[in-house]
């Protein structure tokens, strides 16, 4: 699903009116329609409910307008509230509003003082409809549209505010708060969601929020070569959950090799070996330092060990690399995941960075396999056109080591930041953190919705890891980038999973790996209908 600013849905709103022969009001008569039918749905005993929509005087109002005129048609008393002069609305908002004339009376409070006279009148208001300003906000809300805003969310406590497109005050275009907004209890938008929706702290002021279609044809978003970011949906992974053929074999699933672990961390490779074959592959091999190999194995039954020489610190040694061990490790393999727990010393650092660039195979890059290349970032793949594709997972932190960017400045440019660097360096990059972002190095981005702050904890990022190898093991003919968003969709759906039945305080790494069968079902179910 598209994410779009408000500059794009603009032009897809003309674009929808110009080329695909649909009128602007009919647009605005199919977001009225489509709130109604929402309130219909979230508030079965919506006759019972004090209802006041609340419009200014743009389209968002003639939204409102609709939603007002529907309801009273439906034989609903909605109160009605016009924050503006009647004689300053224009176009298809002055049209909704002689439409609405018949069906009765609405009150006018175009000014601070009308406004605190008429509020009075409505302190019983259950259902408050938001329609006063919509994606066009640019600048924080002044003047006596500020107090209406702060008196819908203090002065009406036994109401429940449902914003039309976005909560009044709030601006589409970050996740940036730019003044007093409303705090809705649920959002409708149309066509697409747009960036307050869904980044922090603005997508904390949406409620349940949904999106609905009210006529613009798909082809308008997806022909549409500037609309690159994206937010991964449950419709997007139907190839996950596709049924396994009755014959197939172990081979047919891929083989993952996992260069992870040292003595003292070697529950970061075991974490990402059970991930691998939780996700699906059919064959998981971990290859560690040799003091840490036994007790790796002993921590899981169903994957391979092989260990490798090893450094005075118990890590993997550059040994490792000579008489041809590594293509030997490496034959037959599917995917490569290097990093988990493997140590930051020099000799090891070199290690990752001579296995990562002499790789014939896709790779899964992350932990102490990103931390080997601070500094080293020029020298990544350096030459290798013709490498096959690789996936970063770096948290913050990890891409300020990268980047040599203060984790705060990453933080606060996270889409700009991730895809400049994936286009730059022809690889996927997962940026993790509350809404992780999956940058391709075509340039398109998907924001994955799920997971909760219980998986801050240490391990989680071995499991992903883990998953992301174990899809790309299964599937070779799909974009690694889709592959990559659908694996952090799941891992995220695992912890907001293990979340439910534990509180999240207390979710840990291994309470994802138990949870991604039942995040497979959940998909599935999700499939279904």
């Amino acid at each position: 699903m598209k994410i779009l600013t408000a500059a794009q849905m603009q032009r897809i709103d003309r674009l929808t009116t110009e080329r695909y022969g649909v009128p602007s009001l009919t647009l605005m008569e199919n977001a009225g329609r489509s709130v109604v039918e929402f309130l219909i749905e979230r508030y079965p005993r919506l006759s019972s409910q004090k209802i006041t929509v609340v419009c200014g005087r743009g389209n968002n109002g003639g939204d409102g307008l609709v939603v007002a005129r529907m309801l009273r048609e439906s034989g609903l008393d909605a109160r009605i509230v016009l924050l503006a002069d009647p004689g300053s609305l224009k176009g298809d908002a002055a049209i909704n509003l002689k439409r609405l004339t018949p069906n009765g009376a609405l009150d006018v409070a175009a000014d601070k003082d009308a406004w605190q006279a008429l509020k009075k009148k409505l302190e019983d208001t259950t259902l408050l409809v938001d329609a006063i300003l919509g994606t066009g906000l640019s600048r924080p809300v002044e003047g006596y549209l500020g107090e209406v805003i702060r008196d819908m969310n203090a002065g009406f406590p036994r109401a429940h505010i449902v914003a039309v497109d976005l909560p009044s005050g709030i601006g589409a275009d970050s996740g940036e708060l730019i003044g007093d907004s409303v705090r809705a209890d649920a959002t409708v938008t149309f066509t697409a969601p747009k960036m307050a929706h869904v980044f922090p702290p603005a997508c904390e002021r949406m409620g349940h929020w949904v999106v609905k279609q009210i006529g613009t044809p798909p082809a308008a978003l997806n022909d549409d070569p500037e609309l690159f970011l994206n937010l991964t949906c449950p419709e997007d992974l139907g190839w996950l959950v596709q049924p396994r053929k009755l014959d197939a074999n172990k081979g047919n699933f891929g083989r993952v090799l996992i260069l992870a672990g040292s003595v003292g961390k070697t529950g970061a490779a075991a974490l990402a070996a059970k991930a691998a074959l939780r996700a699906g592959a059919g064959l998981v091999t971990v290859a560690t330092a040799a003091s840490a190999a036994s007790i790796v194995s002993t921590l899981g039954m169903e994957f391979m060990t092989e260990p490798l020489p090893e450094t005075d610190a118990g890590t993997i040694s550059l040994r490792a690399l000579e008489n041809g061990r590594m293509q030997e490790l490496t034959e037959g393999k599917t995917v490569l995941a290097i990093g988990p727990g493997l140590g930051s010393i020099p000799e090891t650092a070199e290690f990752a960075r001579r296995v990562v660039n002499e790789a014939k195979i896709p790779l899964v890059v992350d932990a102490d396999g990103l931390n080997a290349f601070e500094g080293f970032m020029t020298t990544f793949r350096a030459g290798h056109s013709s490498a096959p594709e690789a996936v970063l997972t770096p948290h913050p932190g990890e891409m300020g080591r990268l980047t040599g960017m203060p984790a705060a400045e990453i933080q606060a440019r996270r889409v700009e930041v991730a895809r400049e660097f994936a286009t730059a360096h022809k690889v996927n990059l997962v940026l993790k953190g509350f809404r992780t972002l999956i940058a391709a190095p075509t340039g398109s981005v998907a924001v994955n919705p799920t997971g909760n702050p219980g998986m801050a904890k240490g391990g989680t990022g071995d499991v992903l890891t883990g998953i992301i190898a174990g899809l790309l093991a299964q599937y070779p003919a799909l974009p690694v980038a889709d592959v990559t968003a659908g694996a952090v969709y799941l891992h995220g759906l695992a912890g907001d999973l293990a979340a439910c039945e534990r509180d999240p305080a207390s979710v840990i790494a291994g309470d994802l790996l138990e949870a991604i069968p039942k995040a497979y079902q959940t998909l599935r179910k999700a499939q279904a209908g």
